[in-house]
């Protein structure tokens, strides 16, 4: 069971194929347009609240741009001491939380757009607003709006289940209403975690040679949360 428990916190590594869209068809498109070369624009941005899927997107773009053969680089605030120094960008750099940069960080980053440009990269970022809301310097401001940019939108509940109903088909089993609806109410609200969970149903209904019910759904989160409690010193 310790190994079910690590499932139910690994969720699938991002790629744009199990990007669940909603609303956001249109970014989706394009964005896979860019990344194949079919768009030509240095700079993409992305806005929307927590949860829309922008860092799942970023890491995909990064994902997508390494199996190209292409160097590929995601930054978020923490990690900006990457690029320090560096000789040569990465052909693609996938920003996330732009609007958590200090303004150390955003002169870096104008720097970095200004290379960029200078060096053909392709720049993607992703902030939590309007890139004219942004609390950050006016020229990166700026040169982010200057490039397509994208609103995301959260996914509703309907929306949810139909992508894990989609999800538990490519695992070759059909996902019951009553077990969409049940994930939605006590699961996390993310779709990754969700996800994540059936998947480790759907092992675990393997092992245990059970049809995935609701009785399994529960024995087994169940069972997973008594894993993590901490054990009695």
């Amino acid at each position: 069971m310790q190994q079910l428990t690590l499932d139910l916190s690994r969720p699938a590594a991002p790629s744009l194929d199990n990007f669940a869209p909603g609303n956001n068809t249109e970014a989706v498109a394009v964005l896979h347009a860019w990344l194949s070369d079919r768009v030509q624009e240095r700079c993409i941005y992305l806005w929307g609240p927590p949860g829309c899927g922008k860092t799942h997107l970023l890491r995909a773009a990064v994902e997508f741009g390494r199996s190209q053969q292409r160097t590929a680089l995601y930054l978020d605030p923490r990690s900006f001491a990457e690029l320090e120094d560096v000789a040569e960008l990465p052909a693609l750099i996938a920003i996330d939380d732009v609007h958590d940069l200090d303004p150390p960080l955003q002169a870096r980053l104008f720097q970095f757009l200004r290379r960029a440009r200078e060096e053909s990269v392709r720049l993607l970022a992703a902030g939590n607003a309007p890139a004219a809301a942004l609390a950050l310097r006016e020229d990166v401001r700026t040169r982010l709006a200057a490039g397509l940019v994208f609103q995301l939108h959260l996914l509703s509940d309907a929306e949810k289940a139909e992508a894990l109903s989609s999800h538990a088909l490519t695992r070759g089993f059909k996902l019951a209403p009553e077990l969409a609806e049940y994930l939605l109410r006590h699961g996390r609200r993310d779709l990754a975690s969700l996800m994540a969970i059936l998947d480790a149903a759907d092992r675990y209904s393997l092992q245990t040679k059970r049809p995935i019910t609701l009785p399994l759904l529960r024995e087994m989160l169940q069972l997973a949360a008594e894993t993590t409690q901490p054990r009695p010193r």
